[in-house]
């Protein structure tokens, strides 16, 4: 899948199955970034939450998805038993074929919004359609459960919302209100009247509220991020796939990262057979020629059967070594004895340009990904020094959870795609075999970045 950005830089993408993703998480509960975790008491701590983009961006959502909530459910609760009964007659049937589509992108929609507001990822669950005329499609549509769970969330959308807006709106005004009482004794105005059993008409009580307010301003943080957790799950329960479209999703995906698999291993194999016809088998069966001729020599020309012997010397040392980096190729032993770091350190420094690395993980990762990880940086280099005119690379890897990423830069010519056969296709191949993402962004004129995201678990 190739993407074109805003400022026209080319990005690449390649993944097994696009399915529903979660940048927070399925329960749309985000883990505490860097900055929260250096936050006074804690990533989940008032200050944390206070300064989080996230909280503010709920905020808004969950003051107003009542009333547009109201709208849909005013013109679902009258269009759609209106096409019910006028079905019977025929003319409902394109009606509520309508329906069905304005309220599937009404759904749509509220994906967006949720990912906006409270960062949760949930993608379309529509079963894909087999073509064919209108009515055919309109079947798909109805006897697909998602359309249905689509309809009962939009309905449950106006109660939902209005339960947000009060517990809210009643918690933020009131701490806000609070926080502010003392301000009209303090210039001199009347008594400010906060609720029907609470009149601030004293510098005692006017003194009391603003902590007070700041208790409720605390309570409106952890409500206003509570609410959006379990507007989250709603929203993941009946506008996400279900657990039979999910074990679908995971099956189509294991299937394609087995197959991209086999086309590896079989593209690895043939380029071994290829490495060894071409290079060592030819230098071994010109060492044993010299050989053989040295031997006839021996007697008659020792001169020339010692300049024979040496030219053989010279080839099985070559020779020996072209083997060696072929085994390095197949499986460094360093890789499997020291870990990814020394490996890559030993990489690194054979490399003909200069080449930065950092290697940033907490535990070693399994034997899958660090092989993987070290072919996509060897494979990366090579092509620096082939194709993209490099004067310097850099090599960067990292822990993302149970994730460990591998990111090569170079500041070469840029322009590097993704060919059937290439290069960088086989990395991706090699990275979809554990479920792994391949990430190329190369713009004309560089920089050049290759990302790969490699799942510890699969």
């Amino acid at each position: 899948m190739a993407v074109e950005t805003a400022t026209g830089r080319r990005r690449t993408v390649i993944r097994a199955v696009e399915g529903v993703e979660g940048v927070e998480g399925a329960t749309g509960r985000a883990a505490p970034t860097p900055s929260r975790g250096r936050m006074p008491l804690g990533p989940y701590g008032p200050p944390a939450l206070l300064t989080d983009p996230m909280t503010w961006r709920a905020v808004p959502y969950l003051l107003v998805n009542m009333f547009y909530g109201l709208a849909f459910f005013g013109l679902l609760s009258f269009a759609v038993p209106a096409a019910f009964a006028l079905t019977v007659v025929g003319v409902g049937v394109p009606l509520l074929a309508l329906l069905m589509v304005v309220w599937r992108a009404v759904a749509m929609a509220e994906r967006r919004l949720l990912r906006l507001a409270f960062g949760v990822v949930i993608a379309d669950p529509y079963r894909p359609s087999a073509g064919g005329g209108p009515l055919r499609r309109w079947r798909e549509m109805v006897v697909d459960p998602a359309t249905w769970k689509d309809l009962l969330y939009l309905l449950l959308l106006p109660p939902i919302g209005f339960v947000e807006l009060v517990v809210s709106a009643v918690l933020w005004t009131l701490g806000a209100v609070l926080l502010v009482a003392p301000l009209p004794l303090l210039f001199g105005g009347g008594p400010l009247k906060v609720t029907d059993g609470l009149l601030v008409d004293t510098w005692a009580k006017a003194l009391a509220c603003p902590p007070a307010g700041l208790a409720v301003l605390v309570a409106a943080l952890y409500a206003t991020r509570g609410l959006a957790w379990l507007h989250a799950l709603l929203g993941v329960a009946l506008l996400g796939a279900g657990e039979k479209e999910l074990l679908a999703a995971r099956a189509a995906r294991l299937r394609a990262s087995r197959a991209r698999g086999v086309d590896a291993a079989e593209a690895e194999r043939r380029r071994i057979e290829r490495d060894l016809h071409d290079g060592a088998q030819q230098r071994l069966l010109t060492v044993a020629i010299d050989l053989g001729r040295a031997r006839e020599r021996l007697d008659h020309d020792p001169r020339e059967a010692g300049e024979l012997l040496a030219r053989a010397h010279e080839g099985a040392k070559t020779a020996l070594a072209e083997l060696r980096d072929l085994a390095r190729g197949i499986h460094p032993a360093i890789l499997t004895d020291r870990g990814l770091e020394a490996a890559l350190s030993s990489l690194t420094a054979r490399a003909p340009v200069p080449v930065r690395l950092s290697v940033e993980l907490v535990d070693r990762p399994p034997a899958a990904v660090e092989s993987i990880a070290y072919f996509v940086v060897s494979e990366c280099l090579a092509n620096v020094v082939r194709h993209a005119s490099a004067t310097e690379a850099s090599v960067r890897i990292g822990g993302l959870g149970e994730r460990v990423t591998v990111e090569v830069r170079d500041d070469g010519a840029g322009g590097a795609v993704l060919r059937p056969g290439g290069g960088l296709a086989g990395l991706a191949d090699r990275a979809a075999t554990i479920d792994g993402v391949l990430t190329v962004d190369s713009p004309p004129g560089g920089p050049t970045t290759v990302r790969v995201e490699l799942p510890c678990r699969w």
